[in-house]
C-alpha cells in the first residue's frame, strides 16, 4: 500500500469511525497504535482486546504512546487542542491530521463507492459490502457500524480487508469532510436537516457530486436529492417511475420485508420501509460496480443487518420485543418508530439525545416528526442528555422534546436518567409490545437495552 506514512497514533482508536480506519490500516501492514479513555492495562474492555488482535497496540490516554517513532497523530473532530496526546504530537513536531483525511487519502488509492446522505448510510453501505462480498468482488470496507456477519467471527465489524481495489466506505457530512472524497461511484441516500442547515447540504452534497469520477446515483422520491441527479437511468425510487431502479409491492410481516426491485421479488430479514430504499440503493450501485440486478437481489435474502440498527435484542415470555437502535435526528427517530409499529400494537420507545448542541438544533423538528407517527397506543419517553465531557454549553435540556409532543396530543413522558427511565418503561408496556431504545453516542446503551429485556423476562 503507497501511503505517506507508515506507524499512526489514533487518539480515541476506539470510537467507532478511529477503529475503522485503525483496522483497516494495519490490515495493509502499517505501524498502528492507539489510545482510548476506556483502556486499561489490566482489565481490558472487548473492543480493546479486538484492536489488539487486530495487531493494533493500545494505550491509556496519557500521551505515553506518542513518541519519536510515531509518523502521524490521528484524530477526529471530537478532540480538542488541550488533549494531552494532541498537545504531546505539537511538542515533538509529529503531524497531526483528521481522521476525514486520512480516509480521503485511502479512498483515492482505492476503487471506491463512497455512501452519503443524512440517513441510512451505515445500513446501505454493509449492504453494498454484503453484495458484492456474496457476487465474489473480494471488497474492503470502511464504516461507521458492526455488520453482524463480521461480529460472529469475533471482529469489532466496521472494517475489512479484501483481495481486490475495491473499497467501500461511509462518507459523513456532519463534519463537512465528505467533499474530500472523489470515488468512482457515489450514493446520495436523502438530504434531509441535520446537524446543519439545508442551503448548506446542498452545497456540501453538490461538491461530492462532482468529485465523484463515474456514478453519482440519488434517491429520486426525496425532492433536494433529486435536484442533484446526474442520470435518472441510475437512480432509485419507490415513487418516481423515471428512476432506473424501481421499488414497490412492499409490505412486512414480522421481521422480515417483501417487495420487487424492477418486478424482481426481494426479501430481507429486517423490517421498516426505509430498508427497501436503503436495498434499492444498495442494488443501484453493485450494478454499476458489474453484478446483475439478480445476483444483488440473491444475495440481499441473506443480509445479516448491523449492530444498534433495529437490532433485536430479544423477546420476553410475554412476548415484548427490545430492539435496539442507533436513531439520532428526527426522520430516524420516526422511522425506527414506524417500523416497530408493524410488529406489535404498542411501541414504547426510549430516545436518549446524543448532546446538547444537536437537541438545541433538533427538538422542535424531532417532537413534531415524532407526534405525527405516534398513535394512540404508543408511548414516547425522551431521557436526558448524552454528555462524554468537554465545554459544550448546557443550556436546553430533553424535557422540551416530551412537553411539545404531549402539547400535540401524543403520549410523550420524560425519563429523566436511566433508572427513571426503566421504571417508566415497565410501567407502560404490555404484552405482544415493542419496546424501541434510540440514541448515540453512549457506548452503554445496548447494555441498558438487554437490562432492560432482564428486567421484563
Amino acid at each position: 500500500m503507497s501511503f505517506p506514512y507508515q506507524s499512526l497514533f489514533f487518539v480515541g482508536v476506539a470510537g467507532t469511525g478511529m477503529s475503522a480506519i485503525a483496522q483497516y490500516l494495519a490490515g495493509k501492514g502499517l505501524k498502528i497504535s492507539g489510545s482510548d479513555r476506556q483502556f486499561q492495562q489490566n482489565d481490558k474492555t472487548e473492543i480493546q482486546q479486538q484492536l489488539e488482535r487486530a495487531g493494533i497496540v493500545c494505550h491509556k490516554q496519557d500521551a505515553s504512546g506518542i513518541g519519536r517513532h510515531i509518523d502521524a497523530v490521528v484524530v477526529s473532530t471530537a478532540i480538542e487542542e488541550s488533549n494531552v496526546e494532541y498537545q504531546k504530537a505539537q511538542s515533538l513536531g509529529i503531524p497531526v491530521i483528521k481522521r476525514s483525511a486520512v480516509l480521503a487519502m485511502i479512498s483515492d488509492e482505492a476503487r471506491t463507492i463512497a455512501i452519503g446522505g443524512t440517513s441510512g448510510k451505515s445500513t446501505t453501505t454493509a449492504m453494498i459490502f454484503h453484495i458484492l462480498q456474496t457476487c465474489g468482488k473480494q471488497p474492503s470496507l470502511i464504516t461507521g457500524a458492526g455488520l453482524s456477519s463480521l461480529q460472529r467471527s469475533g471482529l469489532i465489524g466496521n472494517a475489512f480487508v479484501g483481495e481486490s481495489d475495491w473499497l467501500v466506505i461511509e462518507a459523513d457530512e456532519s463534519d463537512g469532510s465528505i467533499v474530500g472524497y472523489h470515488p468512482e461511484i457515489a450514493l446520495l441516500l436523502n438530504i434531509e436537516r441535520d446537524h446543519k442547515e439545508m442551503d448548506e447540504l446542498l452545497q456540501l452534497f453538490g461538491t461530492f457530486k462532482s468529485h465523484t469520477k463515474r456514478a453519482f446515483i440519488v434517491n429520486r422520491d426525496q425532492k433536494e436529492s433529486r435536484s442533484l441527479s446526474a442520470n435518472a437511468a441510475n437512480d432509485f425510487a419507490c415513487n418516481d417511475v423515471t428512476a432506473g431502479f424501481k421499488g414497490d409491492d412492499f409490505c412486512q410481516e414480522g421481521f422480515c420485508i417483501r417487495f420487487k426491485v424492477n418486478g424482481i421479488a426481494c426479501q430481507l430479514p429486517l423490517i421498516g420501509r426505509h430498508n427497501m430504499e436503503n436495498s434499492l440503493a444498495a442494488i443501484a450501485a453493485c450494478v454499476q460496480a458489474g453484478v446483475s440486478i439478480e445476483d444483488a437481489v440473491k444475495a440481499l435474502a441473506s443480509f445479516e443487518g448491523i449492530y444498534r440498527r433495529t437490532q433485536l435484542i430479544g423477546r420476553s415470555q410475554s412476548n415484548i420485543y427490545v430492539i435496539d437502535d442507533f436513531a439520532h435526528n428526527p426522520s430516524e427517530v420516526a422511522c425506527a418508530i414506524k417500523a416497530c409499529q408493524s410488529v406489535a400494537s404498542k411501541v414504547v420507545a426510549y430516545f436518549q439525545p446524543h448532546g446538547f448542541g444537536p437537541l438545541r438544533f433538533m427538538h422542535k423538528q424531532l417532537a413534531d416528526d415524532v407526534a405525527a407517527v405516534l398513535r394512540p397506543s404508543d408511548v414516547f419517553i425522551v431521557g436526558d442528555v448524552y454528555y462524554a465531557g468537554g465545554t459544550v454549553t448546557r443550556d436546553i435540556q430533553a424535557d422540551v422534546v416530551s412537553d411539545r409532543i404531549a402539547a400535540q396530543g401524543g403520549n410523550a413522558l420524560y425519563g429523566k436518567d436511566k433508572d427513571y427511565s426503566a421504571q417508566l418503561i415497565s410501567q407502560q408496556v404490555a404484552p405482544n409490545a415493542v419496546v424501541l431504545i434510540m440514541g448515540a453516542r453512549d457506548p452503554n446503551l445496548t447494555d441498558w437495552a438487554r437490562l432492560i429485556l432482564n428486567q421484563l423476562l
